[in-house]
């Protein structure tokens, strides 16, 4: 159980033991410095431990931001520290330096001393562990109270002021994101953060209301099969439904503080399943009427996962970077201080709470084919401004990427070890840039199989001559691999070129089946890269190389795929499409298992409002 240490006997009158109880905690008053330093040592050391002046005034949520949040090795509000395990040992040295006579001096980085051994000790003690490297985490409090006051006149005013604020009407706020579409927050948010906290008095986590959101959508994509109206009509409703709860989950963790890494892994990949998973369901439902729309599901998916892949790859690329300014982005700034302006920028992207709307409001009213089409049309409107915003944003901005920032790229790319060995035995110099030799990679493997029959050797040929170019652009150029400014773009590059190449060879086959076993290896490879993305944005970095080399990387996969084209016709393209995306899901999920459940994992959780 987590301890809580009191520097003293709270006021008469006050409810710090009570809030701290209520929060979890084991409390334990000491009567002096001596006693503090005791208790601290006795606290068990696989549990969090909190010390708190027992002087504090403040909401109990300011409480529970400062102490409970898991995702922080140590936290601080003025009055209250707390440190997990991780950070117990620094506490201990920072203990040691402290004279329990007199109050720690400026040796170890404190503040000057105080009137009293005991003034404000948590406050000396998150100053202590910051001088010795411990990062403190200080939440933002706003219009919360958190003080400290020295006499009864300030303690009266602390008390007032807790008393003039709701501090659960601001944790039910604060549950919201800060920044989202203009769908989620006017039409979802409202009541969604309600749910969220029926959900947390119910003792619901944040976990189980993931797994029912994914539940339900796909029971919408097994209504979306049926392919009756009556079916498309529940499809459409059960997925804003599970929208919903999306959104929920999400509310329920920032309102009860329950982060957690299986968590994050959930939440960084069921999204896609969900959505990926309803593409099949129209589809199969359109197949069950008579048309096949495959071609259009995973040209969807194709679609949207490149649009991901940009926004991953141009973040990743820029948001260490020095320097980080540009006209462009003056400009979209200038553009955020007009309220309809963001409102409008926000919903053409098609962020996930627009474009499922759109998906079941389309699903109920139309046929599969006639959502698909939409989708299309919109998403590739939204990646053209998108993608047009952020090149024009690179070239005009004078940054200087960080070598963490290239590798991130690199790790992107999915290079394997084709690309790799082209890598390392030659390297182009010049003026010719990343992103060109991407385009042309590409290019060198799809014309071959747009234009020549179905299963002929100069696809393998293009797919041999887009290995080595891909291999290439990765070293290019040799002096600051990945580091100019629109070398972002490649990942994005050949994820399209991967993923159009099977795409085109299954749409161009006449093999029963190949189609949905094309949309099935896109999807295992996909789930590849989102799980790439995520651990590379929880500062992990990449899956084990092992595992990329095992699956092929970017360049054997499509290799793999053209040579199947060429060594089985018919039914056996299938059943090769078919046998690598058994494969591939295989390696990857129980790798990504693994590591999501593991003690490493890290706790990633978008709180940027980013539209996903």
């Amino acid at each position: 159980m987590s301890t809580a240490i009191l520097t003293g006997l709270p006021p008469v009158g006050s409810s710090l033991e009570g809030d701290l109880r209520s929060l979890g905690f084991d409390v334990r008053v000491a009567a002096d410095a001596a006693e503090v330093s005791a208790a601290l040592a006795a606290a068990p050391a696989n549990a969090r431990l909190a010390l708190v002046d027992h002087r504090f005034v403040g909401h109990l949520h300011s409480l529970r931001l400062a102490l409970t949040d898991p995702r922080f090795p140590a936290a601080a509000v003025h009055g209250a520290l707390t440190v997990q395990p991780e950070a117990r040992a620094a506490l201990r040295d920072v203990v040691a330096l402290a004279d329990g006579r007199h109050r720690v001096g400026a040796h170890v980085g404190f503040p000057a001393a105080p009137a009293s051994p005991l003034d404000v000790l948590p406050d000396a003690l998150a100053a202590g562990l910051e001088a010795h490297g411990v990062a403190v985490h200080r939440p933002e409090l706003g219009v919360l109270v958190a003080d400290v006051p020295p006499d009864a006149p300030a303690r009266a005013h602390a008390q007032a002021a807790v008393a003039a604020t709701d501090d659960e009407a601001v944790r039910l706020r604060n549950a919201v994101k800060s920044r989202d579409g203009f769908f989620t927050t006017f039409c979802i948010s409202p009541y969604s953060r309600y749910i969220a906290r029926w959900c947390a008095r119910r003792g619901f986590t944040p976990n189980q209301v993931t797994t029912a959101s994914l539940l339900t959508a796909l029971i919408a994509a097994g209504c979306a099969a049926t392919g009756t109206r009556p079916g498309f009509v529940a499809a459409g409703l059960l997925l804003l439904f599970s929208f919903v709860l999306d959104c929920t989950d999400g509310q329920l963790a920032r309102y009860s503080l329950q982060y957690s890494t299986l968590g994050a892994w959930l939440d960084a990949t069921f999204d896609r399943a969900k959505e990926y998973a309803y593409y099949a369901g129209l589809a199969l439902g359109a197949a069950r009427g008579g048309e096949d729309v495959w071609a259009l599901a995973l040209g969807a998916m194709v679609l949207q996962t490149c649009r991901h892949v940009v926004d991953f790859a141009f973040n990743e690329a820029n948001h260490d970077a020095t320097a980080n300014t540009s006209p462009t982005a003056a400009l979209s700034g200038k553009l955020d201080s007009v309220g309809w302006t963001v409102w409008a920028r926000r919903m053409i992207i098609l962020p996930i709470g627009e474009r499922w709307a759109l998906i079941a409001v389309l699903t109920a009213l139309t046929t599969p084919r006639v959502v698909f089409v939409v989708l299309l049309i919109g998403c590739a409107f939204a990646a053209c401004y998108t993608t047009a915003g952020r090149v024009l944003r690179s070239v005009t901005r004078k940054a200087r990427r960080t070598d963490r920032a290239a590798r991130a790229l690199y790790e992107l790319t999915d290079s394997g070890p084709i690309a790799e060995t082209a890598a390392r035995v030659t390297r182009v110099k010049g003026a010719v840039t990343v992103p060109l030799l991407g385009l042309v990679a590409t290019a060198a493997l799809l014309v071959p199989l747009l234009v020549k029959p179905f299963g002929s050797p100069l696809g393998v040929a293009g797919a041999a001559v887009y290995a080595i170019l891909a291999g290439l652009a990765v070293a290019t150029p040799s002096k600051d691999p990945l580091k100019g400014p629109l070398d972002w773009l490649l990942p994005p590059v050949l994820r399209a070129a991967e993923y159009l190449a099977i795409l085109i060879l299954a749409a161009r086959s006449d093999a029963a089946g190949a189609l949905p076993a094309a949309f099935g290896l896109v999807a295992a490879v996909a789930y590849h890269h989102y799980d790439t993305v995520y651990r590379i944005r929880g500062g992990t970095g990449a899956p084990p190389h092992w595992l990329v080399r095992m699956i092929g990387g970017h360049e054997g996969r499509a290799l793999a795929v053209t040579v199947a084209a060429v060594l089985w016709q018919g039914q056996g393209f299938t059943i090769a499409l078919t046998a690598l995306a058994a494969g591939i899901a295989l390696a990857v999920l129980i790798e990504s298992i693994r590591f999501w459940v593991s003690s490493g994992a890290p706790a990633v959780h978008d709180e940027t409002g980013e539209p996903a």
